[in-house]
């Protein structure tokens, strides 16, 4: 049987009470596939005056994959999109060669519990022009107790519409009563579980919503145990093994690719174009580390 890791999550404060936790990356694991990045957000409920507000940042060489498990989130972007999404649903925005978009609460005082993901891009797609696509309609079915929904990839004979460029899985599983599960798995994919909601039982190890679960490639079948009203997010994917660096909000091959799109989005280059009105703040990036250019 294939090795399994368990991961804390991280915590961080980023306002307005707001609490993210962070299972992708960490020093004890980079990426499950290509996903390279796993937020989980909340839940929280907003004061009356406050909520979701994130400012204008940009992306190169990855895709943005949001799914909000309650709560709603506008999304802008450089290329004129505006989009709510709501649960259920799916955001995907493909940075490549460059993107800067902003995400904001619609109303004040409102309730947000969500993922947010990246992929990383391979080679051939870091440089492509950059798209944003809002899936409203997603495979979904209920067997076991549990009813499950395809974000990404194929699974059994379901395909999820979300156009990605590496072999992946995104599946949310959810517990309408207790339910025990035999899942079939891809030997050749590596995989993680993030609990979203309750405590699962996986492999026989006993999660909360502040671990994440690591399973390496090797794997045909995992069984999953599920309290009624809990959620697990499953990801897998094939090993990416090409070149990757991540800094900020950028991923690509070199550390002198990141720290030109740095300087360029300093700078107001126009690779990275107005959000919406251009009203809303810039954030900034912290300085590169020394010997990135």
């Amino acid at each position: 049987m294939s090795a399994i890791q368990r991961i804390a999550t991280r915590e961080t404060e980023l306002g307005a009470g707001l609490s993210i936790r962070r299972a992708l990356p960490t020093r004890h694991r980079r990426m499950v596939g290509a996903w390279c990045f796993l937020d989980h957000i909340g839940p929280i409920d907003f004061a009356p005056d406050a909520g979701l507000h994130v400012g204008a940042h940009p992306h190169i060489g990855l895709q943005t994959f949001t799914w909000p498990v309650t709560g709603e989130i506008l999304h802008r972007d450089s290329l004129g999109n505006e989009q709510l999404i709501r649960p259920g649903q799916v955001n995907l925005m493909t940075a490549g060669h460059g993107i800067a978009h902003t995400e904001d609460s619609p109303q004040p005082g409102q309730h947000l519990h969500a993922a947010q993901l990246w992929i990383a891009l391979p080679p051939e797609q870091r440089d492509c022009p950059p798209d944003f696509a809002h899936y409203p309609d997603l495979p979904t079915w209920t067997t076991d107790g549990a009813q499950f929904t395809l974000l990404a990839g194929h699974y059994q004979n379901n395909r999820a519409p979300t156009r990605i460029h590496t072999p992946l899985l995104g599946l949310d599983i959810a517990a309408t009563a207790e339910a025990t599960l035999d899942l079939p798995l891809q030997t050749e994919f590596e995989y993680g579980l993030l609990p979203l909601l309750g405590h699962i039982i996986a492999a026989s190890e006993t999660l909360g919503s502040d671990e994440f679960l690591y399973l390496e490639p090797g794997r045909n079948h995992l069984q999953l145990k599920l309290p009624a009203g809990s959620k697990v997010l499953l990801l897998g994917g094939e090993p990416f093994t090409a070149p990757l660096q991540m800094w900020w909000n950028f991923v690509a091959g070199d550390r002198a690719s990141i720290a030109e799109a740095q300087r360029q989005w300093e700078n107001g280059n126009p690779r990275f174009g107005p959000v919406g009105d251009g009203c809303a703040p810039r954030l900034m990036p912290p300085t590169l580390p020394a010997g990135w250019g």
